[in-house]
Parts: C-alpha cells; sequence; structure tokens
C-alpha cells in the first residue's frame, strides 16, 4: 500500500519542505486544516478543509492514517493516536515521536499544561530555526524511505 503523507497545516513551518520530500518520492500529501491554504498545483497534493473547532482536523487524520503514513504535527496526542495505527509522526522541528518516546511527551505535555493551569507563566517553545528546518528534512527523509521500505 502507498504511503500517504499528512500535514496537520494550521500553524505547521515546513508545509514546502514537505511538498519537497513528496514530490522526490511521488507521495500522495494530504493538508489538512480548518481554513483555506494556498498549495501547489500538483496531482498528489490534496486539501482537506475540516470544520473549525478543537481537534477536528487531529480527528480527520487519526481515521485516515494507516500503517505507515507519515503524520506531520506538532500535536503530541494526535503523534500517539497515529502511531497506535502503526504510523509515523514528525513533529515540524525534526523531531520523530516514536512508541518509545511518545508516553515520556504526553506526560511532559501534561504537566506543562498542570503548570500552564495554575497561571504559571512558562514562556512557550524556543524560536523555529534554520537548523529545526534542516533536522525536519533529515528526519523526514529517514522516515520516508523506511515507510516505503516498509510498505511494499
Amino acid at each position: 500500500m502507498p504511503v500517504t503523507l499528512y500535514i496537520d497545516a494550521d500553524a505547521c513551518p515546513v508545509k514546502e519542505e514537505t511538498y519537497k520530500v513528496a514530490s522526490r518520492y511521488g507521495l500522495r500529501t494530504v493538508v489538512v486544516s480548518n481554513s483555506y491554504i494556498q498549495i501547489p498545483k500538483s496531482p498528489l497534493i490534496a486539501r482537506m478543509i475540516v470544520d473549525a473547532g478543537p481537534d477536528i482536523a487531529d480527528d480527520w487524520i487519526a481515521e485516515q492514517a494507516t500503517a505507515h503514513d507519515v503524520v506531520i504535527t506538532n500535536d503530541i496526542p494526535l503523534a500517539g493516536r497515529v502511531l497506535a495505527k502503526g504510523a509515523y509522526a514528525i513533529a515540524p522541528n525534526g523531531r520523530a515521536f516514536t512508541p518509545d518516546s511518545i508516553g515520556a511527551a504526553l506526560s511532559q505535555r501534561a504537566l506543562m499544561e498542570h503548570i500552564r493551569s495554575t497561571g504559571e507563566i512558562t514562556g512557550g517553545p524556543p524560536p523555529f530555526s534554520a537548523a529545526n528546518r534542516s533536522q525536519f528534512l533529515q528526519t523526514l527523509d529517514q522516515v520516508v524511505v523506511k515507510a516505503r521500505r516498509l510498505s511494499l
């Protein structure tokens, strides 16, 4: 079964990089958002606009993704859901979520939510950098090669 790339696109800073990698490997790519996002004209790239609301795009991606697909997302719960289906999940900074790392990532997320709920100011994530973009490209290429090999 062919590999499909899904982009959780509303706040994704690496859409263009994903399109380039997908084109290189001839992969179908679905850009999922709750508003119109411009996409390249390509028979391999599709746009899916879902209703606005919390987790609507995540739910759609989680329902569609199958084993060996690749999901680009910053959403840790979504990453956990697609990993459970045998898909791959990569954050835009190049961090690959794995079955071994997702539990710790979910725990860290819950802890930070709790700290924020007490009124503590946590400062947020560091700014997205050129090194993050480079790491993302490297990780995406490695994951796509692995996913394609295993999906044959």
